[in-house]
């Protein structure tokens, strides 16, 4: 009776170390199935033309006379919008902006001396905006014509140009289906040498889109106002998107 009873104890163990054999078995085999997968990129470059000029344009003088010094930069400002009108720049695209007085005289810790230094110095601000980037682009290399008739210009700004690229809507869908098959031919490409074959798409990101000078390595360099990537009329526009497949 007692070895009938340790039969089927055995044959119990016997059992369950085969169906345990059976379902691990088959958990290791649907993990390999349903858990393969690569993960691959696809980057989407195109070089594009800015839409937007912003330039700031930043005359200066200086005086001991506050009344006669406002005069003065009254004139340097007509003269910067006369000389932007008459190179085809529009009036509305044309924004007066600050104008700033340092009296050197009240500063807390100066050394005015009167005898040698100006004490007022005025700044006027003139910012242009537009989209003819062209001709923007053109007219502030001819500031030169400025300094002839009396402008000083200041160096804070340097007449510098920014441009823009606004329109960013119009290119992602053509740039992410790009990317999406670039992502798709590598997939491909990897999973033909590893003798494997592609599956169905897991899942898939989208980075974010950048937009950068074309000279990249040129942008950023300057100091103070200068900003990066707004220097250089054309720009690169750029996206990776990160996707991932099964593999079986």
């Amino acid at each position: 009776m007692k070895t009938k009873s340790t039969l089927i104890i055995v044959a119990g163990l016997i059992a369950a170390f085969a169906l345990n054999a059976l379902i691990t078995g088959r958990a290791i085999q649907r993990f390999k199935k349903e858990d393969r997968a690569i993960s691959v990129k696809g980057f989407s470059e195109r070089e594009v033309k800015s839409d937007l000029a912003l330039w700031t344009i930043q005359c200066r003088v200086a005086n001991n006379n506050l009344m006669e010094g406002s005069q003065l930069i009254e004139d340097a400002k007509n003269k910067v919008v006369d000389f932007l009108i008459n190179n085809n720049i529009k009036p509305d695209e044309i924004i007066q902006k600050d104008l700033v007085v340092n009296d050197k005289m009240a500063q807390e810790y100066g050394n005015f001396d009167s005898n040698n230094n100006l004490r007022y110095i005025i700044d006027k601000v003139i910012q242009v905006r537009s989209n003819n980037v062209d001709n923007i682009q053109k007219v502030s290399r001819m500031t030169d014509e400025l300094l002839k008739v009396g402008v000083i210009l200041n160096n804070q700004y340097g007449g510098a140009v920014r441009y823009y690229f606004t329109k960013l809507n119009e290119v992602k869908p053509a740039m992410l289906t790009e990317a999406t098959k670039n992502a798709y031919n590598a997939a491909i490409q990897f999973t033909s040498e590893s003798q494997v074959k592609l599956g169905k798409l897991k899942r898939a990101s989208q980075g974010l889109f950048s937009i950068v000078d074309r000279d990249e390595s040129l942008s950023g360099q300057g100091d103070g106002f200068y900003m990066p990537n707004t220097m250089d009329i054309y720009k690169k526009v750029r996206v990776v998107v990160s996707v991932e497949y099964s593999v079986e």
